[in-house]
């Protein structure tokens, strides 16, 4: 599976953001995927995850009511619906597929795309 993220930008605090993360290859509907972000200088943290079926979703406790994951199987597709962005939210954010149960770490995911930079300015 190859993913590649996209949709990140420049936004006040406030906005709102789509990010997609768009999957080639088989067999995406066998993967969960994960949005993790990277902020400079600091580790690469969880911000949400969505099963295989889109059954299950899971957030990270800083995004939980803000953000909102979904996936379209049919396209090879996930989204990450950012709301009420922050200034703390500034990273690079990265799109992942896992096949396991656990989904929270990085060292969960098997596949990773190329991130792409969100900014919010205040």
């Amino acid at each position: 599976v190859q993913l590649q993220a996209s949709g990140g930008g420049l936004a006040q605090a406030g906005g709102s953001l789509r990010l997609s993360c768009t999957a080639s290859g088989r067999d995406f509907d066998d993967y969960g995927v994960g949005w993790f972000r990277q902020a400079p200088g600091k580790e690469r943290e969880f911000v949400s995850a969505v099963t295989w079926s889109g059954g299950s979703t899971y957030y990270a406790e800083s995004v939980k009511g803000r953000f909102i994951i979904s996936r379209d199987n049919a396209k090879n597709m996930a989204y990450l619906q950012m709301n009420k962005l922050k200034p703390e939210d500034t990273a690079v954010y990265y799109c992942a597929a896992s096949k396991g149960l656990a989904m929270r770490a990085p060292r969960d995911y098997d596949y990773w795309g190329q991130g792409t930079l969100v900014t919010v300015s205040s």
